[in-house]
């Protein structure tokens, strides 16, 4: 059994431990806080983990500062979660898209919640860019994540639904060619506010798109105010695809929720300003991507994986540190700097490893 202390990469360690089926456990939770202890949204990830196994055994003190997780078997099936409040799907979509490919049988999963928020990535996110990336992993046309009622923060309701099929072993990988930039596309979505702001978001966006890539597309989704059961709100979300499949995003949100009003020309031009620098940073797969490029090239088979990305965030430095103590996978990393003018230059960083050889001998016993 491996301890960890701190409530920091809460989510990362249970996720790791499931897959690798070793016990954990995780002290001094906020021991120090006037409030100690898991939060809402902590506990609710433990109820949506314990839904999607079967025989794992979670044991919490009083206080809530220490937990105890032994892993069952992932099981999957068709099952519906509400999300806490508190944080947005794109919270528990991480999780479940690391998790899916792994289980007994393909999972179909409902969440409703919040589906737009400031602190997570959005669901629209994860369907225009994380999800297309993964196909190089899970080819099969299941794949799917659909948006059936979009919900703001902090009290919109919303509705998803995610389906994943489940491989037996996967394959390696080699992504070292990032390509050039030949499309952007992306969407404006407002939910009870006036329908001309999506206009100034896009004319915002393109204005500084379009003197990069001439082949710009931004649609919109607007919720009117007697059809939504959101918080007002707006926010757009960007997707630049290359000549080699490489897909990175960025996105913006504004959720009237006591914060100071953001002008929607401010919030497009800064969506595409953040979009410009996920290109600069020459990798391929964008930040929010990392860690479950790393896990899958990790979980593969007994082969040489390896992928180029830009800077190493500090929650995928973390994941390598757990998947080392885990796993027991080390990754040979290799940066470099290169100029790109006089006074700009760029980190690159390739990581290669080689896959535990993980069979998932559970497929289709359900």
């Amino acid at each position: 059994m491996l301890t960890f202390e701190g409530c920091n990469f809460f989510r990362q360690r249970l996720v790791l431990s499931t897959l690798s089926g070793k016990a954990i456990k995780i002290i001094h939770i906020r021991d120090k806080d006037e409030q100690p202890g898991l939060t809402e949204y902590e506990a609710n990830f433990l109820r949506l983990l314990d839904m999607l196994t079967d025989g794992s055994r979670i044991e919490v003190n009083e206080s809530g500062t220490v937990l105890y997780y032994k892993p069952g078997v992932l099981v999957g099936g068709n099952t519906i979660h509400d999300c806490n409040m508190s944080r947005s799907m794109g919270y528990y979509l991480e999780p479940i898209i690391m998790l899916a490919p792994f289980m007994m049988k393909p999972i179909s999963i409902t969440l409703k919640g919040i589906t737009n928020g400031p602190s997570d990535p959005s669901v629209d996110y994860y369907r225009m860019c994380v999800l297309p990336r993964l196909k190089i992993f899970l080819p099969d046309e299941s794949l799917s994540l659909k948006i059936l009622e979009r919900g703001f923060h902090p009290e919109g309701v919303g509705k998803v639904t995610f389906t994943c099929p489940v491989v037996k072993k996967m394959p390696p990988v080699v992504l070292e060619d990032c390509g050039r930039i030949k499309r952007i596309r992306g969407i404006v979505y407002t939910s009870r506010v006036s329908p001309s702001i999506a206009n100034r978001i896009i004319e915002a966006a393109r204005g500084l798109l379009n003197k990069v890539v001439p082949d710009v597309y931004i649609y919109t989704d607007l919720a009117k105010k007697k059809e939504s059961k959101s918080s007002p709100g707006y926010g757009v979300t960007l997707v630049a695809e290359s000549t080699t499949g490489t897909f990175l995003g960025a996105e913006v949100m504004f959720c009237k929720d006591g914060k100071d009003v953001v002008l929607p020309e401010d919030l497009g031009q800064q969506a595409a300003t953040l979009l410009f620098q996920e290109i600069l940073s020459g990798g391929c797969c964008d930040s929010v991507m990392q860690v479950i490029t790393m896990l899958f090239m990790a979980m593969g088979e007994k082969n040489v994986s390896k992928i180029k990305i830009g800077n190493l965030t500090d929650y995928s430095i973390q994941c390598l540190r757990h998947m080392r103590d885990l796993f027991q996978v080390t990754y040979k990393v290799d940066s470099k700097q290169e100029e790109i003018e006089e006074t700009l230059t760029r980190q690159d960083v390739t990581l290669t490893c080689v896959g535990v050889g993980y069979a998932n001998y559970t497929k289709g016993i359900l």
